[in-house]
């Protein structure tokens, strides 16, 4: 479902270039569930990016679906995301002039699926906004943004799911709820998932833990 293969990222800086990944090696099977953890700072969200086909490798390869990245136009990749990946990253980057439900649905729209509004108000129903589907994201809570972004990323039932610390900007009751919710659609549709996270707990939750070091990935093994 998902490859990297031998990754690496380098940046331009005016003290040089800053090497952040050197080497990144990962292959996540369909239905497989893998925690990225490392110290801050280590490139976990730039894998993340790499990964999502946000951005492209220095050198190596991010294969989506069978799908090199890096060789296709800014329309297939768009395209790719659409059919493959659901992406839920720290800060929300929900669309300011659409409604809870506009955000919601808008990953259907693009692909075109007819019943696109009613499985939006089902997504917000799961994530407990069925009321809120309506406002505006300056209306809503913080952490009724990362639930909005969450439905979006979990509506179109993909087969990759990209989350960035899911449930770092809601109160502990609320990201237990919606960290549930991602498990279980991981669960119920065999996605795959890779959840990128500070928290050992949660990085325990997913079959398989690697560790950013040295810009390269090491496999953890044994409990939290």
């Amino acid at each position: 479902m998902l490859s990297a293969r031998d990754v690496h990222k380098h940046f331009a800086t005016p003290a040089g270039t800053l090497e952040v990944l050197r080497g990144v090696d990962l292959e996540v099977a369909r239905g497989e569930t893998v925690a990225v953890v490392g110290e801050s700072g280590s490139g976990k969200s730039t894998l993340l990016a790499l990964l999502a086909g946000l951005d492209v490798p220095t050198r190596g390869r991010v294969l989506i679906a069978g799908e090199d990245t890096a060789r296709l136009s800014e329309s297939a990749l768009a395209a790719l995301r659409a059919r493959n990946l659901g992406i839920v990253f720290q800060q929300f980057h929900l669309m300011d002039g659409l409604t809870a439900l506009e955000n919601v649905r808008l990953p259907l729209e693009l692909r075109g699926d007819a019943d696109a509004d009613a499985r939006a108000r089902a997504a917000l129903a799961q994530v407990g906004l069925a009321e809120r589907a309506s406002h505006l994201p300056a209306r809503l809570s913080g952490g009724e943004c990362q639930r909005v972004a969450l439905a979006r990323a979990l509506v179109a039932t993909p087969g990759i799911l990209l989350a960035d610390e899911p449930s770092g900007s809601l109160d502990e009751r609320t990201g237990s709820a919606a960290l549930d919710l991602l498990f279980d659609l991981v669960a119920r549709f065999g996605t795959a998932l890779v959840l990128v996270t500070h928290s050992e707990r949660l990085a325990a939750r997913c079959a398989r833990r690697v560790r950013l070091v040295g810009g390269r990935l090491q496999r953890t093994d044994g409990a939290a």
